[in-house]
C-alpha cells in the first residue's frame, strides 16, 4: 500500500505526458512484480493503438521484433472490452495470436484500461509474473487503481500540454501576423509559417507546396530536417498525400508514409508520420502544408491536424495578400504610364508639331539656301521625334498584350538586347505603329527570329559599328515592315547563303517579301522583310 501510494503521488509530479506514460508503466510493473509491462495509448479511430510504450525489453530486442503492435489479439481484448484482464496463461486464450518473430515467450498476463473521466485512453498491459507464479487478484486491485490515478495524471499532462501548444500557437500567429503587416516577401512569411507550424506540431519536417502550371504541386518552401533535399522537388497531385490534400480539399492523415498506397515519400530522410492539410490559394487552385515525423515516432493527433490546418490558413491569408499587393503596385504603375502617356501625347507632340510648322512656314523667307536647308533637316527631324514619342506612347500603353504574353515591343527589345552581347555595342531600335495590338502571333515569331538571324549575320560577318533595327505597321496599312541596316563590310558579289535564305523562306512562308541590299549612303547592308498581317 505504500508503494502504492508513493506511486500514485510521483505521477502527479510530472506534467510532461511522454514521461507520464513511461511512469504508469514503471509503477506498474514495479508494483506487481511483472517482468514485461507496456502501455498502449487508442487511436482516434478507437479501433486500434497510436503509441505504444513499454518497459521491460531491452532496444536489441524491440529493434529484432519490428514495429509496435496495432491492437490486435490480447491487446485488442482490452480494447473491445474495457475491463480488467487477468490470465494465467494468456496462449490459451481463443484472441491469443500476432506474435511476431523473436517476441519473447509470455504466459501470464494482466491487463486494466486507463480512463480520462468517460474516455478510454488506453490500455496497461502486464506479462510474466516474476516467479513463475499469476497474478493474483491484490495484483488486480493494485493496478486498477494505479490505472485510476494513471488517467489523473494523463488528464493533467495532456491539459498542461494544450495549454502550452495554444500559448506557442499564439506566439507564431503573432509572428505571422507581424510579418504579413510589415509587407515581408511572400516566401519569408511562407518560411516562419512552416518553421512555427513544425515547432508548434513538434514535426521534424515543414514543407510548403504550390502549384505549377502543370498541375503538379512544387515544394515552394522547406524548413527541417532534410529541407536542403526537398526544396524545390516536384510531386504530382496523383499519388501523393500533399495532392490528395489539395485535390479533396482536406486534412490527410498517415502513420507511415513509406506503406501507404495513397502516399509518395519526400526526400531520402526516413520519415513515417505525415500530415498534409489543403492550403487554398483561391477559389479554383489549391497547395498543401505538409508535415512529417521521422520512423517510430506517433502519428498525428487530431487536435494536431487541426491545429496545423490553421496554419495553413494563415499561408492562404499571405499567398492572397501578395496578390492583392502585385495588383495593387501593377496597377499604380499602369496609371503612372497612362499619365506619362498622356502628358506626351498633349504636351510634348502639340508642342514639338507647332514647332515644325513655324519653322516650315518660315522656310520660305531665309534667302540663304544654306541655312533653308538646315532649318528643313531640322523640320524633318521633329517629324522623327514626333513618330519615336508616338511609339514610345504605344508602349507605355501597351505592357502585355491581351493574349497574356509578353508585348512584341518587349520581346523585340530583349531579342537586341541579348545580340548586343554578341555584337559588341547597342544597336539603335526604332518601333512604329501599334505592333503589339495588330501583328498576329505566328508573325511575331517570324519578325523575332529574322531579327536575331540579321543580328548574328552582322555579327559574325559585317565587323559594323552601328546597326539600325526598325519595325513598323505604317498607318492604315495591313503589313509589317522590318528593316536592319548596318555600316559593316556589306555582301559584295557573295550569293545570299544560311542565315539570308532563312529569312527569305519564312517571308515567302508569310506572303511577304524580303529584299538585301546596300545602306542609304551606299555602304554596309540594308534587309527589308515584309509580310502582311493576314498571311500568318
Amino acid at each position: 500500500m505504500h508503494a502504492l501510494l508513493t506511486a500514485v503521488m510521483d505521477l502527479g509530479r510530472d506534467l510532461d505526458l511522454p514521461q507520464v506514460l513511461r511512469s504508469i508503466v514503471e509503477a506498474a510493473v514495479t508494483l506487481t512484480e511483472a517482468r514485461y509491462g507496456a502501455l498502449g495509448v487508442i487511436g482516434d479511430d478507437g479501433a486500434g493503438l497510436s503509441q505504444f510504450v513499454t518497459v521491460g525489453m531491452d532496444a536489441e530486442v524491440e529493434t529484432r521484433i519490428g514495429p509496435a503492435p496495432c491492437g490486435q489479439g490480447i491487446l485488442g481484448e482490452l480494447i473491445s472490452h474495457p475491463s480488467p484482464l487477468r490470465l494465467d496463461n494468456l496462449t490459451a486464450h481463443p484472441n491469443s495470436y500476432g506474435f511476431p518473430a523473436h517476441h519473447p515467450p509470455m504466459r501470464t498476463f494482466l491487463g486494466a484500461p486507463v480512463r480520462i473521466r468517460d474516455e478510454v485512453f488506453g490500455n496497461i498491459y502486464l506479462t510474466e509474473k516474476r516467479g513463475g507464479g499469476s497474478f493474483d487478484a491484490d495484483d488486480e486491485a493494485v493496478l486498477t487503481t494505479l490505472s485510476i490515478a494513471a488517467g489523473v495524471a494523463i488528464d493533467n499532462a495532456r491539459l498542461y500540454e494544450e495549454s502550452r501548444r495554444r500559448e506557442h500557437r499564439l506566439e507564431a500567429l503573432g509572428e505571422i501576423t507581424r510579418a504579413l503587416l510589415a509587407g515581408i516577401g511572400t516566401d519569408e512569411v511562407l518560411r516562419i509559417v512552416a518553421r512555427r507550424a513544425m515547432e508548434v506540431a513538434d514535426a521534424d519536417l515543414a514543407t510548403v507546396l504550390l502549384p505549377t502550371g502543370s498541375g503538379d504541386l512544387v515544394v515552394r518552401v522547406a524548413h527541417g530536417e532534410g529541407a536542403e533535399a526537398v526544396r524545390g522537388a516536384v510531386l504530382p497531385v496523383a499519388g501523393s498525400l500533399s495532392g490528395l490534400a489539395a485535390a479533396e480539399r482536406a486534412p490527410v492523415v498517415t502513420t507511415d508514409v513509406r506503406v501507404d498506397a495513397r502516399a509518395r515519400p519526400l526526400g531520402g530522410a526516413e520519415h513515417g508520420p505525415v500530415v498534409a492539410v489543403p492550403l487554398r490559394v483561391d477559389a479554383a487552385v489549391c497547395g498543401a502544408l505538409r508535415l512529417s515525423r521521422r520512423t517510430g515516432r506517433q502519428g498525428f493527433a487530431a487536435a494536431e491536424t487541426a491545429l496545423i490546418d490553421g496554419f495553413a490558413d494563415q499561408a492562404a491569408i499571405a499567398l492572397e495578400l501578395a496578390r492583392r499587393r502585385e495588383e495593387s503596385e501593377e496597377l499604380a504603375m499602369l496609371q503612372d504610364r497612362d499619365r506619362i502617356a498622356r502628358d506626351l501625347h498633349d504636351v510634348a507632340i502639340q508642342r514639338l508639331f507647332a514647332t515644325g510648322m513655324t519653322l516650315q512656314s518660315a522656310t520660305g523667307s531665309i534667302a540663304d539656301p544654306t541655312a533653308s536647308e538646315r532649318v528643313g533637316r531640322a523640320v524633318d527631324d521633329l517629324d522623327a521625334t514626333i513618330q519615336i514619342i508616338r511609339s514610345t506612347i504605344h508602349q507605355l500603353r501597351t505592357s502585355d498584350d491581351d493574349r497574356g504574353g509578353p508585348a512584341l515591343r518587349r520581346r523585340l527589345a530583349e531579342t537586341v538586347q541579348l545580340a548586343a552581347q554578341h555584337i559588341g555595342f547597342q544597336p539603335s531600335l526604332r518601333i512604329a505603329g501599334p505592333v503589339d495590338s495588330t501583328v498576329p502571333e505566328e508573325l511575331r515569331e517570324h519578325v523575332l527570329a529574322v531579327t536575331a538571324e540579321a543580328l548574328s549575320n552582322t555579327a559574325r560577318h559585317a565587323r559594323a559599328h552601328h546597326v539600325d533595327i526598325e519595325l513598323s505597321v505604317p498607318d492604315g496599312a495591313d503589313r509589317v515592315v522590318l528593316t536592319v541596316t548596318d555600316d559593316g563590310a556589306g555582301l559584295g558579289s557573295a550569293r545570299p547563303t544560311g542565315g539570308l535564305l532563312n529569312m527569305g523562306s519564312r517571308a515567302e512562308q508569310c506572303g511577304g517579301s524580303f529584299r538585301i541590299g546596300t545602306g542609304p549612303d551606299g555602304r554596309g547592308t540594308r534587309i527589308t522583310w515584309t509580310a502582311p498581317m493576314a498571311g500568318a
